[in-house]
């Protein structure tokens, strides 16, 4: 039973040059997206008790607190599910996020990406470096004490002691959760038409990676999944019912959802959308070689890794009987117990390559 649900609002003031997210700049359509996305939440969703909501873009903090009212009170939601929402620091004012905290939003995720302005220029995001520290200092003020940073590292003419930096100062800022992206290059963006020069090769962003382990582990942050560190008790409840595989409602365009053994896909044009929100673009219902393999995927994402108990008790196989030979092959990058086995720092960088092996018994 899904008690988790992803909205994607997919409105951008404009469009950052590495964004391969279904996003658009006409602001006018708002009002028939609104309405379309409602018609397919009463459509498909069946009342139940959320342990999640998370307001997804898109750029969510271009809706007014009105508007996320509106969504919220369609679900049924306590004061224990945590509700987030992604906002960028030119559209997270005080007035918003008072509006917003009103409404039941207990977490936000906000779009920093770099303290650098001149690096902020490059990829296009509107705001700069004393914007995104006012945007956290105001979320504090406001009572939010459940605020997540997203940051990206190689970008263009972006050195290792920058990338270093604006993590100290995330830390300083008092965040309770980091997230880090590497950059690449997407088909359909402005950097894959005309990519810069300088960027940061594969060694660089393999260096930044290793070295914001290193610090944010020594800052008290919990290494949780590969890409996120959060204080103790602060990971994304949201995203952690994702790698646990567990099922959720996804609405809106683009979005993706997994219920009843079955995950399914939304359009991924708005237009397409507003005119029949509840026609899914696709859908697969996985077997069970299919639960496999995802749980083994997603369960390596974790900073715990794959435990042997859990993954007996829900497939009735045995993990290390099964998958023996390659643990031996790449022991280097894992930590293995009697429990549990998981990547080292090492092993998530090289995770993909590694993973099609597993993929593959």
């Amino acid at each position: 039973m899904p008690q988790s649900v992803y909205i994607h609002i997919p409105f951008c003031k404009r469009k950052c040059n590495y964004c391969a997210f279904t996003s658009i700049t006409d602001i006018n359509s708002v009002a028939a997206y609104l309405e379309a996305l409602k018609r397919e939440i009463k459509t498909f969703y069946r009342g139940e008790a959320l342990n999640t909501l998370y307001f997804g873009g898109g750029t969510p903090s271009l809706l007014s607190a009105d508007q996320v009212q509106g969504l919220v009170d369609m679900f049924n939601t306590t004061e224990k599910t945590e509700i987030t929402l992604e906002a960028n620091p030119d559209s997270a004012d005080e007035k918003f996020l008072n509006g917003i905290k009103n409404c039941g939003v207990n977490r936000l995720s906000i779009g920093i990406q770099s303290f650098d302005d001149k690096t902020l220029r490059t990829i296009g995001r509107l705001h700069d470096s004393k914007q995104a520290m006012n945007a956290v200092e105001t979320a504090k003020n406001e009572g939010f004490t459940n605020i997540s940073t997203d940051f990206i590292y190689g970008l263009p003419s972006q050195q290792l002691e920058g990338f270093i930096s604006d993590l100290k100062k995330a830390v300083e800022s008092g965040v309770s959760h980091i997230s880090l992206y590497g950059l690449k290059i997407e088909e359909n963006t402005p950097f894959y038409r005309n990519t810069p020069d300088n960027i940061a090769d594969a060694d660089l962003q393999a260096d930044m990676y290793l070295a914001a382990i290193e610090l944010l582990e020594k800052e008290g942050f919990l290494h949780y999944e590969i890409s996120n560190f959060s204080k103790p008790a602060f990971e994304s409840k949201h995203n952690l019912n994702y790698w646990n595989c567990g099922e959720y409602y996804g609405f809106g365009v683009s979005a993706h959802g997994y219920t009843n053994g079955v995950r399914y896909a939304n359009k991924s044009n708005v237009e397409d959308y507003i005119k029949n929100p509840v026609k899914k673009l696709s859908t697969r219902t996985l077997s069970e070689q299919a639960k496999i393999e995802e749980a083994v995927f997603l369960g390596f994402r974790r900073g715990c890794g794959i435990d042997y108990k859990e993954f007996y008790e829900k497939f009735g196989i045995d993990f290390k009987k099964k998958y023996g030979a390659l643990l031996k092959k790449y022991a280097d990058f894992f930590v293995a117990t009697d429990k549990n086995c998981r990547f080292t720092p090492n092993g998530f960088l090289v995770s993909n390559s590694i993973l099609a092996d597993f993929l593959e018994i």
